[in-house]
């Protein structure tokens, strides 16, 4: 029924996904998703869980379609191109562990990787900082690749396992559904909802569900994920997956100049705060989390579209840390970092590198690339 040729897994393809996520990102934006954050998955991970309670920050809950519709995206993708393979086990409580330190550290610097573009696109200076952390951390995480580190590897399981995380999605939706946003309530039936701040900021749900569906159907086929594009340029010098990245940015910002969205300063900017040190700290702590565990958030929802449950793992762990964040006072808000949020990024790092150093094999190993394609499943 279809091509064996994946053409949007190639160079041109990977330019074409992140081109498109770079104009749908401003456009969600301008439809009334918050400012620079038109696609933020750890900013709309951090709104679902407060929506489901997990947090009381008032200003940010709001269960986003975006993220629903990138597994389901990515669900329907898989299964059109017989790709999905339910497949589980690898170190679960290592993945749900960095997951909450990867929320943490982007917390900390008000973004995922995909928002610290979109705020460079948009013009907040404060980003540069953050994408220096995230190459940061990265890089540290290529350092223990090229040690011997393995999460190990995942094995075959029951259809139902790769269900699971799809499922909870459509649940999610569900409750959206059935309990949608009152005008001026901050609760619906047993979802909350911010009347007020970022969470109270969104393009109509229909749009954001669709344009969910189309970035995660897109992004399944390219296997797009910002993390192994840097992982990748360092090294291999490949830029496969690093040209899609740049892709996004250059798309973003000539669609928020044409928006008029683009207001270049590093003071003012929206959900951002100017303490740089730990723009750069945070995003370094992310960065390696996200090495660590094999792939970026974004591409932690796609890949546990296609079945795979240590994915589902890790974005569980991210909805947790979310709310551990904003519950502990670690999160950071326009007015700088949170009152924890310092001592979290230590203890963040410290508990990565532990993760790192005991978890490397001293067996004979296989070429460093084929490792790789194995234990992180982003090649």
């Amino acid at each position: 029924m279809f091509s064996n040729r994946n053409l949007l897994a190639t160079r041109w393809g990977i330019i074409l996904v992140g081109a498109a996520i770079g104009v749908l990102a401003p456009l969600l934006q301008k439809l009334g998703n918050p400012g620079n954050m038109g696609v933020c998955v750890a900013c709309f991970e951090r709104d679902i869980a407060g929506a489901i309670g997990l947090h009381r920050a008032a200003v940010v809950q709001y269960m986003r379609p975006e993220i629903i519709g990138f597994v389901l995206g990515s669900l329907v993708a898989a299964y059109l191109f017989k790709e999905f393979r339910a497949q589980s086990g690898s170190a679960p409580i290592a993945r749900f562990v960095l997951g909450v330190f990867a929320m943490i550290g982007a917390l900390v610097f008000l973004g995922c990787p995909w928002r610290a573009m979109l705020r460079l696109a948009g013009g907040d200076g404060n980003a540069i900082l953050g994408l220096l952390g995230l190459a940061a951390g990265i890089w540290i995480g290529t350092l223990f690749f090229r040690t011997g580190y393995n999460l190990g590897r995942t094995q075959a399981n029951h259809s139902s396992v790769g269900w699971l995380l799809p499922m909870i999605m459509v649940g999610f939706l569900a409750l959206l559904i059935v309990y949608p946003q009152v005008e001026g309530q901050p609760q619906s039936g047993i979802l909350f909802y911010s009347v007020e701040g970022p969470g109270s900021m969104h393009a109509p749900v229909l749009i954001s569900l669709i344009t969910g569906l189309v970035i995660g159907f897109l992004a399944q086929r390219s296997r797009f994920c910002t993390m192994g594009a840097f992982r990748d340029l360092i090294l291999f010098r490949q830029s496969h997956l690093f040209m899609g990245v740049v892709a996004l940015t250059v798309s973003a910002f000539l669609t928020n100049l044409i928006l008029k969205q683009f207001h270049f300063g590093f003071a003012g900017q929206p959900v951002a705060h100017t303490m740089q040190l730990w723009n750069f700290a945070g995003m370094a702590l992310a960065g390696l989390a996200f090495a660590l565990a094999g792939g970026c958030p974004g591409r932690q929802l796609f890949l546990a579209g296609e079945g795979d449950g240590d994915a589902a793992v890790f974005v569980l762990g991210m909805i947790v840390g979310a709310g551990i964040a904003h519950n502990f006072g670690l999160a950071s808000s326009p007015k700088g970092i949170g009152p924890h949020g310092m001592a979290a990024v230590i203890i963040g790092f410290a508990v990565c590198l532990v993760i790192g150093f005991t978890m490397r094999q001293k067996s004979v190993r296989q070429p460093l690339k084929e490792e790789l394609t194995a234990a992180t499943k982003t090649a």
